[in-house]
């Protein structure tokens, strides 16, 4: 079997994930974090980039791995322009979008540049796979009840598809003849319908959807409205409240599922009545997104941090397996999925995709 060396870069709001596979074997790992002090003197995301470029630089010197070893670098996908999911070769149109934040200023737009800075050393190639800006929707999907408005696709592309490539290895079956609703369970949740390979439909879990440890999910739209005018709140109040400030946080204080269990499991009945409708919200949307293909699911699969939960996926599992086998990858692995993903280009198993 030949032998392929990945450098994968993950960079976060205060740290930056890397490791080194060989194949699918990771080498080392390795976890940077950074301080308020050290970002502070940057200004805009981009300005970033050398500082943390030199650290990662370091950490593969450190572990006596040089670029020259390399075969390929892959960084996770920044909030481009809407685009097919794959795994795309980090161009200069996709750098100059990456470098301006063309959809909004976000840690991850780095990770594309620092593979192609890297990689540029060797003359090997940098990749990304599957950002968040994933848009595969069909035309009805699109569609609300005020024209000015339409619904975008932004959801847990990487994680969501690297699952779907796996539940199609694991049922023996190829990736682009499966029907899954596939839901990841994490800060934010997103219930999407995969069919011939595409999310044709997805909840933005910023927007719509179930609510979720961090995040608001649907509302009834006249009381945000009226929220939004009762002179209570600045914009970025309601902003806060709504991603980050809502959910199980707002609820129960906390976005830890194991410390509402234990507090379920204490007898605590509105921890009881919150978690639980919470699940109900996740199972009312796997139904919806059934619909979209007539009810004809191949799967319905649950992944992310909190699939690990035996009482919440049992709790949506009593809801929707009238529907169809329910599947649980629990846990997110980024940089696995940016490996797996490149691996699939350098086995010649899909072509790179350009970014236009």
């Amino acid at each position: 079997m030949q032998q392929y060396k990945i450098l994968a870069i993950n960079p976060g709001s205060t740290s930056t994930k890397m490791a080194v596979y060989m194949n699918e074997q990771i080498e080392f790992e390795q976890v940077i974090r950074h301080s308020t002090d050290e970002l502070k003197p940057f200004v805009k995301i981009y300005d970033q980039y050398d500082y943390r470029r030199q650290l990662v630089e370091k950490a593969l010197a450190a572990h006596d791995i040089k670029i020259s070893d390399l075969t390929a670098v892959v960084g996770r996908g920044g909030p481009l322009k809407p685009m097919d999911s794959g795994t795309y070769t980090v161009n200069e149109t996709m750098a100059e979008d990456l470098k301006v934040g063309v959809q909004t200023e976000h840690a991850s737009n780095l990770g594309g540049l620092l593979a192609r800075g890297i990689a540029s050393q060797a003359g090997i190639p940098a990749f990304i796979v599957d950002p968040v800006s994933v848009d595969e929707f069909e035309p009805l999907a699109r569609i609300t009840g005020l024209p000015e408005m339409s619904r975008r696709s932004l959801f847990h592309a990487l994680n969501l598809k690297a699952v779907a490539h796996r539940v199609a290895k694991d049922l023996g079956k190829d990736y682009n003849s499966l029907t899954l609703v596939l839901v990841h369970l994490g800060g934010g949740i997103s219930v999407g319908v995969q069919r011939d390979g595409r999310m044709i439909d997805v909840t933005n879990p910023n927007d719509a959807g179930p609510f979720s440890p961090e995040r608001a999910g649907g509302l009834p739209s006249h009381e945000l409205v009226k929220m939004c005018f009762s002179g209570k709140y600045t914009f970025d109040d309601i902003k806060k409240k709504l991603v980050g400030e809502a959910g199980l946080v707002a609820h129960l204080g906390t976005n830890d599922g194991r410390e509402i269990e234990n507090r379920i499991a204490g007898g605590d009945a509105k921890a009881t009545l919150i978690y639980e409708a919470m699940a109900y919200q996740i199972a009312k949307e796997i139904g919806a997104m059934a619909t979209v293909v007539h009810g004809d699911v191949d799967a319905v699969v649950l992944t992310g941090g909190l699939a690990h939960s035996k009482l919440l996926t049992k709790m949506i599992c009593d809801r929707v397996k009238f529907i169809s086998q329910v599947l649980i990858y629990p846990g997110e692995d980024e940089l696995e999925a940016l490996v797996e993903g490149t691996l699939r280009i350098l086995r010649g198993e899909e072509q790179p995709k350009i970014y236009e």
